[in-house]
């Protein structure tokens, strides 16, 4: 992760833009502490990999439970 400070950001943000284009985060920092990590938006191959594999793990856990027996389509909200 590469580290640059506050004033950088603000000065020089295509710098940082393209820091972030490689698909890694950004930490900055103010004074030498630690205030954001910055990530790209559009996350690497491995983040989408990792993000379909949680995806599935809670699908397979909400088809394991029972399924209701209040009808979504026959309830009413009485109001």
């Amino acid at each position: 992760m590469r580290t640059i400070s506050l004033r950088t950001l603000v000065r020089e943000p295509l710098k940082v833009k393209r820091m972030t284009r490689t698909g890694k985060p950004v930490q900055v920092t103010d004074n030498g502490e630690a205030l954001w990590i910055l990530h790209p938006a559009n996350g690497t191959e491995a983040d989408e990999s990792e993000r379909r594999r949680a995806i599935e793990e809670i699908f397979v856990e909400v088809l394991r439970e029972r399924p209701s027996k209040i009808s979504a389509a026959n309830s009413r909200i009485k109001g």
